[in-house]
């Protein structure tokens, strides 16, 4: 896998096109989505270049909102570009998307057993429609370490306490294996890797069965490597952090 940002793809002459597939991606830090299909290429072993588009904002005049809507109308990320079938290539905004376009051209991304692949792909429909008071009350954030507002968000918002029980109910039929969810990795646990970082981040409330998948998710490889370079970014983005404003009576 190599790396470039957005701003090296434009002038730089020395970038690998050699590979076919390119993953454009968010701040390792905060972008839950982004890191969804990296960690599920990255641990499965599907060749990529990385290129990463910085946040600097969401308004339609941003950096990044120019980038993104140079790619694909959508003007997210992540963004997969293939170059390697087609005369014009296709680009393919949307997680699920990838996955799913992924999966029609590689082994693993989705469980052999076709009973557990429906099943994977309930829970993967689930997180990537649901979970709204989860994104929006504790967003992913890596680096830091908030106890009381994790404290202060369960006591003032019900709704997400009612979906840290919906996640542990989820996730219940699949955690007496000593494997990932489906055995093998695949894209379920890709799809719930990053929801696994803010019960870390904000000391959430969870069983010791999602305790112990936590843990293992983590220390998959490809969410090692992810991590270690969320932790090398140190770019601190005030407009992703509307809780935290610096002080320590936010830890």
């Amino acid at each position: 896998m190599t790396k470039a940002t957005i701003h090296e793809l434009a002038f730089a002459t020395d970038i690998d096109h050699t590979v076919a597939m390119k993953l454009y991606i968010g701040n390792k830090n905060y972008s839950s989505w982004s890191m969804r299909p990296w960690v599920l290429m990255r641990q499965l072993g599907i060749d990529f270049e990385e290129v990463m588009i910085r946040f600097d904002g969401f308004e339609p005049d941003s950096a990044f909102k120019i980038a993104t809507r140079a790619l694909h109308p959508a003007a997210t990320v992540p963004i997969l570009e293939d170059e390697g079938l087609e005369d014009e290539g296709v680009v393919i905004a949307d997680t699920l998307a990838i996955t799913e376009y992924l999966a029609e051209r590689h082994d693993g991304i989705w469980p052999q057993d076709h009973f557990d692949r429906a099943e994977a792909r309930v829970l993967c429909a689930t997180m990537h429609a649901g979970f709204s008071a989860l994104r929006a009350c504790c967003p992913m954030n890596i680096e830091a370490d908030l106890p009381k507002v994790g404290a202060r968000l369960l006591a003032d918002h019900p709704a997400l306490v009612a979906e840290l029980d919906l996640l542990e109910d989820l996730l219940a039929p699949y955690l007496d294996g000593e494997g990932f969810l489906f055995g093998g990795y695949s894209a379920a646990d890709a799809f719930y890797a990053p929801v696994m970082t803010p019960l870390k981040t904000y000391h959430l409330p969870m069983s010791s069965r999602l305790a112990t998948y936590q843990s293992r998710v983590l220390a998959a490889e490809a969410t090692k490597t992810w991590i270690a370079d969320a932790l090398e970014e140190r770019d601190f983005l005030p407009f992703e952090e509307p809780y935290r404003d610096g002080s320590k009576s936010n830890k």
